[in-house]
């Protein structure tokens, strides 16, 4: 008898075991593309954040809270597990991902746990639909949204360990379901009413409350109130101003018709719009009553029906709404601004009408005939598959911003913040005309939003667009003077522009709002670097990698540092900062130039040859963006600052014939025209073929004749008009020459050239008639100066030439 039910236990242990297997098969099945997806949206809020990159960060994630930057809630637990995984993988988002499936995973394997315990009917199958349902993508692919899987395995296995306290009556398990319970309040407070679905539990075992079900549950509710008022002081600390301006019965209203909506998605899980279009809340509405009525209608219903149907169906409808009520508009939080909904607030609620359904559904299944026992199974299958199907798109969706909030505006064009977002992606991924599209949408639509102004002026900086881009940081202060984004962001354009004493004030200025704020030390750094105060630059830059030792840019960082160290004659230390920046970014050759010029001055050529060598072999020099801003500076009249980025451009690729022809024109604007020639002359001779070639030598004829330089000037401009024989300006300065040289011909020919061009231009027509009067060509002469002067009667010149014209056309008739 013991060997048979040993056999018994051994088997029914292989069975679960398998069971097991198949249900983390079946969700790791359905959520594999979050694997393959990168940080999106709010993810910014822990990967950017310095006290997550720093060593010494844990303290203050847990005792400084204040310190992380972008979150206003306390929940240091889902803070630590970032802070862990930098320390081991940086910011490689597939661990990050991997980490949030394998917690989800675990939350399946304990929910199906705790549904055997319960003796819930058809554990497996409503644990299968729950862990490949859709709802639950933006809980497991967005890598911020941890808070929700952090949670939810603490309070599964706080529920599983107060179960183990109910069979054994042990104080352990008591007490290891009360810590679960406050590490998952520390890692999302929404869990907070686990306590009050355990008297659920309690009532529906025996169908009434107890004196001792509260006395048991009375530590949770306190450790639930506790730790979720120290939550909302913090919060509402961060963020003073209500997001809700509504009375209560519109709340209710609210509340009501949420419950409906979350019930509705469970059901029919289509067009899973991550940001839901807000409705409005009306108390005159009577539709807006029937949500109301409805749901309290379903509760008494079931309320009434308990001893026909049993306690089940109403318990499950109670755990729904209870683990929902955070969520429900009754308490403000920030992002009921964008939506009174989403689907990551029904994360653990959803279980209850779904064991609920399952429990009906198997009830119904025992009562088919035996011919028809396959299709329970069959209807589970299909069910799982179209679920699965339909939570791997969604999953994919999550793969980088550009696809997640093309859906969202395909789905919501109203939805407030994702046009900004989509802007913010494409721009990330360098489609700027994209990126400007939907940030002047995002304009339009929220003319109140800061933000929306600072991304319109983000990709105006990118397209060189200086002027329209410092008009919308301009515009995003006045509406928040205090944004600090956009202030560092008005900075950065200021040192783009080669402005580095006013970038450098600015950039003081956003310190000033927060020391702690590493971008700003950062770009204070260049500012100063840029402006050849190297020794503040390096004190600078050594704060801002304090601050962020593993920020994405802490490459060049280092790199920054290491050219200043060399400016002020710290070789060694330079090299040890190239040699970081080298480390950190092993496919970039700037580092390695650099490093190269430390060993020259060391005398130690080989190696600097081998670093060269190294440079040239990962990255041909590649100057195109620098060229653009620096073309973009010249045509806005920046001429020095035009000059200065030509030259970084010219430093990295010395033979880019458009930077030196580009350098040529700038010098030559400055008047600087022995250097515009020797650069237009450089650059032409490495390409001739350049499309502004014509141009090119116009400008260099031009310089030459302001150095005294008639006949060189009259070489380059008959260069020009060989490339181009419309340049009217080189025929025009061509023909004054020939004017000069008294190769009149010449002129008159230059002078017919341009005319075939543009008829109608008097002086061209004046200087005409001029060369022709010389010619003796009178008659000539007077039609030329007639028609200039038909053009422009206001030319007294032209009028005592033809006077003269007219007489000796006369006088050779006689």
């Amino acid at each position: 008898m013991l060997q048979r039910d040993a056999s018994v236990g051994r088997r029914r242990r292989r069975q679960q075991g398998l069971a097991a297997l198949a249900l983390a098969a079946l969700a790791a099945v359905a959520f594999y593309p979050a694997l393959e997806a990168g940080f999106v949206w709010d993810d910014t809020i822990f990967a950017e954040e310095p006290v997550v990159q720093r060593a010494s960060g844990l303290r203050d994630i847990w005792f400084s809270p204040a310190a992380i930057r972008g979150e206003a809630h306390y929940w240091p637990l889902t803070y630590t597990t970032f802070w862990l995984e930098h320390r081991l993988w940086g910011l490689a988002p597939f661990g990050y991902h991997l980490v949030n499936l394998l917690l989800y995973v675990g939350n399946v394997l304990l929910l199906w746990r705790l549904c055997l315990r319960l003796s819930l009917p058809g554990a497996w199958a409503a644990t299968a639909i729950w862990a490949v349902h859709p709802l639950h993508v933006e809980s497991v692919a967005w890598v911020i949204e941890r808070k929700d899987v952090l949670s939810g395995l603490c309070f599964l296995g706080a529920a599983l360990a107060y179960v183990r306290f109910r069979e054994t009556k042990k104080p352990g398990p008591y007490g290891l379901s009360l810590a679960l319970y406050a590490l998952g309040l520390l890692a999302k407070s929404a869990i907070v009413p686990l306590p009050a679905a355990m008297l659920v539990w309690h009532w529906l075992e025996r169908g009434r409350l107890r004196a001792r079900d509260f006395l048991r549950t009375a530590p949770f509710f306190a450790a639930g109130l506790l730790i979720s008022l120290g939550d909302m002081a913090f919060y509402r600390g961060r963020e003073a101003a209500a997001v809700l301006d509504h009375s209560l019965p519109e709340r209710a209203l609210i509340a009501a018709r949420a419950l409906w909506f979350y019930a509705g998605k469970l059901v029919w899980p289509a067009d899973l719009a991550v940001i839901y279009p807000r409705w409005d809340v009306r108390v005159g509405d009577p539709l807006a009553w029937a949500w109301l009525a409805a749901a309290a209608l379903l509760a008494a219903g079931l309320w009434v029906g308990r001893r026909r149907f049993g306690r089940g169906p109403l318990a499950g409808v109670l755990f729904f709404a209870l683990m929902v009520s955070p969520a429900l508009g009754f308490l403000d939080f920030g992002y009921m601004k964008f939506s009174f909904v989403a689907d990551r607030f029904q994360y653990l609620a959803g279980f209850g009408p779904i064991a609920v359904v399952v429990a009906a559904a198997a009830a119904g299944a025992r009562r088919l005939p035996r011919a028809y026992g396959f299709a329970a199974p069959a209807v589970l299958a299909t069910t799982l598959a179209l679920l699965g199907t339909a939570t791997w798109r969604q999953a994919g969706l999550w793969r980088d911003g550009v696809t997640l909030f093309s859906h969202v505006v395909a789905l919501n064009p109203e939805a407030r913040g994702a046009h900004f977002n989509l802007a913010k992606a494409l721009r990330e991924e360098g489609r700027h005309e994209e990126s400007l599209a939907a940030s002047r949408i995002s304009v339009e639509r929220f003319p109140d939003e800061a933000e929306a102004f600072t991304g319109l002026g983000l990709v105006l900086l990118e397209l060189n667009r200086f002027d329209e881009a410092e008009a919308s940081f301009a515009s995003a202060l006045e509406l928040d003077p205090r944004h600090l984004n956009t202030h560092q962001n008005l900075a950065d354009a200021l040192r783009r522009q080669g402005r580095h004493e006013e970038a450098a004030a600015r950039f003081r200025a956003v310190l000033d709002l927060d020391e702690g704020f590493p971008l700003a030390w950062a770009g204070l750094g260049s500012s100063l670097f840029d402006a050849g105060r190297h020794e503040e630059a390096i004190d600078a830059l050594r704060r801002a990698l304090d601050l962020a030792p593993s920020s994405p840019n802490a490459a060049g960082l280092h790199l920054l540092l290491g050219r200043a160290r060399l400016e002020t004659g710290r070789i060694e230390a330079a090299e040890r900062s190239l040699l970081e920046a080298a480390r950190l970014a092993p496919g970039a050759a700037m580092p390695l130039r650099e490093l190269a010029k430390v060993y020259f001055q060391l005398e130690r050529s080989a190696e600097a040859e081998e670093v060269l060598a190294r440079a040239a072999e990962l990255e041909p020099p590649d100057p195109t963006e620098r060229h653009a801003r620096a073309e973009a500076l010249r045509a806005q009249g920046r001429l020095d600052a035009a000059l200065a980025v030509y030259r970084e451009a010219l430093e990295t690729a010395p033979e880019f014939a458009p930077s030196l022809a580009g350098l040529g024109a700038a010098l030559f604007q400055l008047d600087r025209h022995e250097e515009a020639v020797e650069a237009l002359d450089r650059a032409l001779a490495l390409d001739p073929d350049l499309p502004a070639a014509a141009a090119l030598h116009r400008l260099a004829g031009l310089a030459l004749m302001e150095l005294g330089r008639p006949a060189e000037a009259a070489a380059r401009f008959e260069r020009c008009v060989e490339l181009d024989p419309r340049d009217a300006e080189a025929l025009d300065r061509l023909a004054f020459l020939r004017f000069q040289q008294e190769r009149f011909e010449d002129a008159v020919d230059l002078y017919r050239r341009m005319l075939a061009t543009d008829p109608d231009e008097a002086r061209t027509h004046f200087n005409l008639g001029i060369a022709l009067l010389l010619l003796d060509r009178h008659e000539e002469a007077a039609a030329s100066l007639e028609r200039s002067l038909a053009l422009a009667p206001d030319q007294p010149t032209a009028r005592d030439a033809l006077a003269d014209a007219r007489r000796r056309a006369g006088a050779g008739q006689r």
